[in-house]
């Protein structure tokens, strides 16, 4: 079943704001743009500012602010050259702006290739654990319209009357004939 805006906030509110989660910095960002996503569903990225804001309002690590920051500028941002964070948690839409990285369709910096693109889904905190139905969801409803949009894959049996009744060794030797043999 599809999360609606309200079974989110509602699974929200059974969990108090918590001191720290205490989660790598990595995931406590990943966490920090799902939530940002699932709360502005029609804004597609959001500022390097409002990731920052967000985890530090979520109390989602007990990480620096800095530190928080330079994740989001570089260190989870999959495009970017590992130095030395691996993760691809983080898509760069323009310079100061970020959202989900996508497997389905973002290519990673090919020293990242294989390393995470989101948090392992059982070390998330219970108040955040319908984080990975919305990904997934998401991910599936994308995958399934890439795939019904791929014009090259809408080609698949086009053409297949011309066939039709052929054999195609008889169709190749018809159109080799005349063909000199000294080139």
């Amino acid at each position: 079943m599809p999360l609606t805006l309200r079974a989110i906030e509602a699974t929200e509110s059974e969990y108090p704001a918590q001191e720290n989660c205490d989660l790598s910095v990595a995931d406590a960002v990943w966490i920090g743009v799902a939530l940002l996503h699932c709360s502005r569903k029609h804004q597609a990225q959001f500022s390097n500012e409002e990731i920052v804001n967000s985890v530090l309002k979520h109390h989602l690590t007990k990480a620096t602010e800095k530190s928080i920051r330079q994740h989001v500028l570089q260190h989870c941002v999959a495009e970017s050259k590992p130095q030395p964070n691996r993760s691809c948690m983080l898509h760069a839409t323009r310079d100061s702006h970020r959202r989900i990285f996508h497997d389905w369709e973002d290519q990673p910096h090919p020293a990242r290739r294989g390393a995470p693109t989101h948090p392992e889904w059982d070390k998330l905190p219970a108040q955040y654990a319908y984080l990975r139905q919305w990904y997934e969801e998401r991910r599936k409803e994308k995958t399934a319209a890439m795939s019904t949009q791929d014009p090259l894959l809408d080609l698949i049996g086009s053409g297949s009357e011309i066939w039709n009744g052929k054999d195609a060794d008889a169709y190749v030797a018809g159109l080799r004939t005349g063909w000199s043999d000294a080139e």
